[in-house]
């Protein structure tokens, strides 16, 4: 039973239940507008199963809800054992979660019958949008709250990524999603044109940058130390890699419009400030990877590891890829294409995706009283079918995108195209094919997973941890 000197486990335990839940809803409607793209008949015309629809919910629901249950189940288990103090807040805490499940339900209601901002990773119209931001409010209350009730003098790095993210999606959200409600399910942005486009972008990329950056960057300060039973290589290192990131990756956004109406110098600017990104990105790789320095050879035998090492591997690839992306002279020949499809994929799949796995079958057995998951079989054979679904997903996109941005600058003699658009949509069906295929392998290794998390929970019973009473 849980008191006022135990952790709350309650909570994390329904957040990480819902990961898995929600993670297979994001991934499955994810292959089936992947499926979409090869087979474009096969919702038969029903609007709120078109692709235009399905795709913002599948954003949603595998950033904010598969995502989003990650960070708060995570963030939860490590302030609380790095401050060795129960959450703060009483039944604010209960809130975050009902609240967070509410603001899903109504995204899974509202984004397929068409109710749409139209703002990239902010569809969600401005009544949610209000919930949103009592949530999240909620949210910093009980994290900063715990943080300031702390037994411990130091405030472990984790909570500097993940007291960061809660900050600056805050601020993203307001400013993003400031609108001028006609009806109760429509409103207009209070921005017009470039501004308008300028201020989603930096929303936009920021959301990556602290949602699914900085946010699981927390998860890897805490899980990859505590799984390899190393301390973290550099503590230095990680302290400057926080303040640089978090410094430098608000300014990148305008790399999303490079060759538009924004302004030159900012287009310029985005693209400086994303080349500058690439040190501190791989500082945090680096700190990550080398705090396995004497015990590589636990590589072999923990598949929790495993996923980890292999999303830090995904993060470093990723973060070299963004900031050469967003040179102009790239920018020139993989903007539109199916290449950024590739690229974001390669870090949503390959680096949030996989250190979430690695997390959540560290934390479910401490969370139901065992010492391990059900079987680490099913751990290993989901590794692998998530880490082919992942290599098949990103190289025939990258493929692809090569392909269609050469196709759509080459010219004539004459400076006619030498290519129709439908001659290049004609060429990437193979390659839409093996994206879809790559998608399914992924949605398997989710579905094994939700298997081994079922029989670990069905076998165990819900625990709880005595706080440490210091002198």
């Amino acid at each position: 039973m849980e008191t006022n000197s135990t952790y709350n486990y309650t909570v994390i335990r329904q957040f990480s239940i819902m990961t898995v839940v929600w993670g297979i809803v994001g991934m499955l409607v994810g292959v089936i507008i992947a499926a979409q793209l090869v087979w474009p008949s096969l919702t038969f015309d029903i609007s709120f199963l078109h692709f235009g629809r399905l795709r913002p919910l599948h954003t949603n629901a595998v950033i904010f809800a598969f995502g989003g249950s990650a960070l708060f189940a995570t963030s939860y288990f490590v302030v609380q054992r790095t401050c060795q103090a129960r959450l703060f807040g009483g039944p604010l805490v209960a809130f975050t979660f009902w609240g967070w499940q509410l603001v899903i339900l109504l995204a899974a209601i509202t984004l397929p019958l068409g109710i749409t901002s139209g703002k990239e990773y902010a569809e969600l119209e401005w009544p949610i949008d209000l919930l949103i931001t009592v949530v999240w409010v909620s949210y910093a209350i009980v994290f900063f709250g715990t943080i300031l009730k702390r037994k411990t003098p130091h405030i472990y790095v984790a909570n500097w990524f993940f007291g960061a993210m809660i900050l600056t999606i805050a601020v993203l959200h307001l400013v993003n999603s400031a609108a001028m409600p006609v009806t109760l399910t429509k409103s207009y942005s209070a921005y017009a044109g470039a501004a308008d486009a300028m201020i989603q972008w930096w929303y936009g990329h920021n959301a990556v940058g602290f949602f699914l950056t900085a946010g699981f960057l927390g998860i890897m300060y805490y899980f990859v130390p505590k799984t390899a039973g190393r301390p973290v290589y550099s503590y230095r290192l990680s302290v400057v890699h926080f303040w640089a990131l978090v410094s430098t990756y608000i300014w990148a956004g305008p790399h999303h419009l490079l060759y538009t109406s924004l302004p030159d110098w900012t287009q310029s600017l985005g693209m400086v400030f994303s080349l500058i990104l690439l040190a501190p990105s791989w500082g945090g790789m680096i700190n990550g990877i080398m705090t396995l320095s004497g015990a590589w050879h636990k590589l072999r035998t923990d598949p929790i590891l495993r996923f980890l090492i292999v999303s830090l591997s995904f993060y470093g690839m990723s973060t070299f890829e963004g900031p050469m992306m967003a040179i102009k002279t790239v920018n020139a020949l993989s903007h539109y294409t199916d290449w950024t499809v590739g690229h974001v994929h390669s870090g949503a799949l390959g680096w949030v995706a996989m250190v979430t796995f690695g997390a959540i079958y560290y934390m479910l057995p401490r969370l139901y009283g065992k010492t391990e998951m059900h079987s680490a079989k099913l751990m290993e054979l989901h590794f692998w079918t998530a880490t082919i679904g992942i290599v098949l997903y990103i190289t025939s996109m990258w493929i692809a995108g090569v392909m269609q941005g050469l196709m759509w600058r080459a010219v004539n003699a004459d400076g006619t195209l030498t290519y129709s658009f439908v001659e290049s949509l004609e060429r990437m069906y193979p390659y839409y094919t093996i994206r879809w295929l790559g998608g399914v392998l992924f949605l398997i290794g989710m579905l094994i997973m939700a298997l081994n998390v079922w029989k670990t929970v069905s076998n165990g019973k819900p625990t709880v941890a005595a706080i440490p009473q210091t002198a």
